[in-house]
């Protein structure tokens, strides 16, 4: 069983292996594999999302006396959706899952919002087998932890906001952003945004919205001009 390995991986020994099984299983899985006995990971996903706001908001409450509006900003950079993924390679989470043949395919193993999902389903697991303490500390062990750095380089402030702050006050310059490209059907299109000071691109970001690909260009101009 794949939950085994899991298991090993993230140190965490399960009464019912079977729940940990059902984090592996995504819902393109169970289109060609109807014979399963277990569902798809999507509840558990639902739970654990709530289960992990509940662990950080509560030990942002406990540690942190910031007003509300930065509290919210730190939880946002802790449980978004591409930290979760990243974790989630942490712990090969990607080679284990079960998917469709398609999926698998289509590069669903490295699928950011797949992996984000199925590491919150592995929080909602680890709730429902071991209860909030034990899940408490798994997140603080391996998400909490980076809580020092998020705050002494400034990731928990938007990234359009802070590389606006930091062209201004160092150049004296306003960002400004172009779409480069824009493909695929209405219904799942994709911007290529660039970033630029005056005619310099800086950054560029792709996304399945002009705000999502904006916010990423920002993040790579960020990054790089950190270097």
């Amino acid at each position: 069983m794949k939950a085994e390995d899991l298991s090993k991986k993230i140190g965490v020994k399960f009464k019912d292996a079977n729940l940990l099984e059902q984090v592996l299983i995504h819902k393109s899985y169970l289109n060609e594999n109807r014979d399963s006995k277990l569902e798809n990971n999507e509840r558990l996903e639902f739970l654990g999302d709530a289960v992990l706001e509940l662990i950080v908001t509560r030990f942002l409450y406990k540690n942190y006396s910031n007003p509300e509006g930065e509290l919210t900003n730190l939880r946002s950079a802790l449980v978004k959706g591409k930290k979760l993924a990243e974790l989630s390679k942490k712990f090969g989470i990607g080679e284990l899952l079960y998917l469709s043949r398609g999926e698998d395919k289509g590069g669903g193993r490295e699928n950011d919002l797949l992996l984000a999902n199925a590491f919150e389903a592995l929080i909602g697991a680890i709730y429902l087998d071991q209860g909030y303490k034990t899940a408490a500390d798994f997140v603080k062990k391996n998400l909490l932890v980076d809580l020092p750095t998020i705050i002494e380089k400034n990731l928990h402030i938007d990234p359009k906001s802070h590389v606006q702050e930091m062209a201004q006050e160092e150049l004296g310059i306003t960002p400004t952003y172009e779409v480069l490209e824009e493909k695929g059907p209405d219904h799942a299109k994709q911007f290529k945004i660039g970033i630029f000071l005056g005619d310099k691109q800086i950054g560029e970001g792709l996304g399945s919205s002009k705000q999502s690909a904006q916010t990423l260009a920002a993040e790579n101009a960020l990054s790089k001009w950190e270097k």
